[in-house]
């Protein structure tokens, strides 16, 4: 971005959130993150030398209230939003054992948070958010998986990320008309937190994506970046 301005990030407490928020500090911008974890997101803050250019918001993506409330702060502390990013998702712990099929020998005790988490998050983000970068031509990242454009038998988590694929499609057809632009990030294999200490090897760093999601907002006037998928050199998947 060549001029200086506001973006809020969800779930950016770690990962590629936080890598993501970083880095748009380092460049001279202004951030607000937000997570459910206090302790988590007073750690990120205090690893980060910018007080005045970044706003820390104890936030769940999947309440309304709170991500309302998380736009509406932002706009008051900065006076703008130009984009928003909707990081925060997660894979329920059972889709790492043993690479056992979730639908069949799941725990359905754990996927309702990974659900609205996953999918209603990035919608009521999209709501809260669209009125505010339509009055500055802004910008939504939506942060999807190349499990969403993957299938793979019976696995929950996948069918999550189909959703953002869709849900990113039609928020688009209807936000391109008021001047916003829509991009998707679709990341391979990422060493983060996501896969519970168990990373393949040829995983990317968070980093990668992180320059991905700034490639998109960095974009000139009228030109809308819509799908950027990224998979480390090895993934055939």
């Amino acid at each position: 971005m060549s001029s200086s301005k506001t973006v809020l990030i969800t779930g950016a407490t770690s990962g590629i959130g936080a890598h993501t928020a970083r880095l748009l500090l380092e460049r001279g911008h202004r951030v607000a993150v937000t997570g459910r974890d206090r302790g988590k997101l007073d750690a990120f803050l205090g690893s980060v030398d910018a007080a005045d250019r970044v706003l820390g918001i104890v936030a769940d993506a999947a309440d309304w209230k709170a991500t309302e409330a998380a736009v509406a702060r932002t706009v008051e502390r900065f006076g703008s939003l130009d984009a928003a990013v909707a990081n925060a998702g997660f894979a329920s712990a059972d889709h790492f054992r043993g690479g056992a099929p979730v639908i069949e020998q799941g725990d359905p005790e754990l996927w309702p948070s990974m659900v609205l988490t996953n999918v209603l998050g990035p919608a009521l983000l999209a709501k809260a958010a669209l009125p505010h970068l339509a009055r500055t031509s802004g910008r939504l990242v939506l942060l999807g998986s190349v499990a969403g454009v993957k299938n793979s038998p019976a696995n929950l988590y996948s069918a999550t990320k189909w959703a953002v694929v869709g849900l990113a499609e039609n928020i688009r057809l209807h936000a391109t008309a008021r001047g916003i632009g829509v991009t998707l990030v679709n990341p391979g294999m990422i060493d983060t937190a996501f896969w519970h200490g168990a990373a393949p090897p040829n995983a990317l760093a968070p980093e990668r994506i992180a320059e991905a999601i700034c490639f998109a907002l960095d974009q000139p006037s009228g030109v809308d970046v819509n799908t950027l998928t990224i998979r480390p050199i090895g993934q055939a998947v």
